[in-house]
């Protein structure tokens, strides 16, 4: 080979190797994203009367984006009260929107709030009995224990006070209360019979997973305030929100997400 030739054929050897070795990085690149977006968990406090809807919303989520979520349900304004004593969540889901909004003006957030949902609620019962006029069942003596959630600290809670109150029947009902600290306390009472009626969310009795029949009845909306659910991107060290994060934030927003809420009872916009 003359001179000139090996000069082409180093020269193509050259450009070869350097067009290898730019694929080769891109290709390590990308490789180091999907890993690095596959072993991400996103720690997310959620509300206790979501449970059930983010178990299906998280099984989505994570076969459409190879990101983990774990979840840590309680009443919303327990979780709010771990959010500001440093629980280390990226994102809170409310079942109000006094609680995060709380949060937003203490400066925990990066966002306003969001309302993701509105939900519903209904009176419910492990025995088999018609609760279209529970008013007048649960002021009968064969109705001996009422389960609702912490007024003080659950949403669906103070709701069902205000609803007992707004019927006017509180006073004659009170010490028949049996208070739950969240709502997924109320439905053990309600599911394991523990109490004759509970005041719960209407997500309990549309759960597939649901093993029992159980007996209900939707609550006027006009008897409560409106629960309205919001959602806050909680702030980090690092300062910013992770991209895992800030993607399940548009996700709950996705048609895919409110789908899953609307079958679960909730109202979404």
């Amino acid at each position: 080979m003359d001179s000139l030739g090996l000069g082409l054929f180093m020269r193509r050897e050259s450009i070869s190797k350097s067009l290898f070795m730019k694929n080769l990085i891109l290709f390590l690149s990308l490789l180091g994203l999907s890993l690095n977006l596959k072993s991400q968990t996103i720690r997310v406090a959620i509300a206790a009367n979501i449970q059930s809807v983010m178990k299906e919303i998280q099984t989505d989520f994570t076969k459409k984006n190879n990101i983990e979520l774990e979840l840590v349900s309680g009443a919303s304004g327990n979780l709010a009260n771990q959010i500001r004593n440093g629980a280390p969540f990226e994102l809170f889901l409310s079942a109000d929107l006094a609680s995060p909004e709380s949060l937003y003006k203490e400066g925990l957030c990066f966002n306003e709030v969001k309302i993701y949902a509105r939900g519903s609620l209904i009176i419910c019962s492990h025995s088999s009995q018609s609760l279209k006029t529970w008013k007048n069942r649960a002021l009968t003596d064969s109705i001996k224990k009422i389960g609702l959630a912490n007024p003080q600290i659950a949403p669906y809670g103070k709701a069902a006070m205000e609803t007992l109150k707004k019927e006017g029947i509180y006073d004659k009902v009170k010490d028949k209360l049996i208070q739950g600290e969240s709502i997924s306390q109320v439905n053990t009472y309600i599911t394991n019979g523990l109490v004759d009626l509970g005041f719960t969310a209407k997500s309990l009795v549309l759960d597939p997973n649901l093993k029992q029949n159980l007996y209900w009845e939707a609550i006027n909306p006009k008897n409560y305030s409106p629960i309205d659910q919001g959602m806050v991107l909680i702030k980090t060290p690092s300062g910013k929100p992770s991209p895992g994060a800030q993607l399940f934030y548009k996700y709950l927003l996705s048609p895919s997400a409110k789908a899953i809420f609307k079958r679960y009872g909730y109202l979404v916009k």
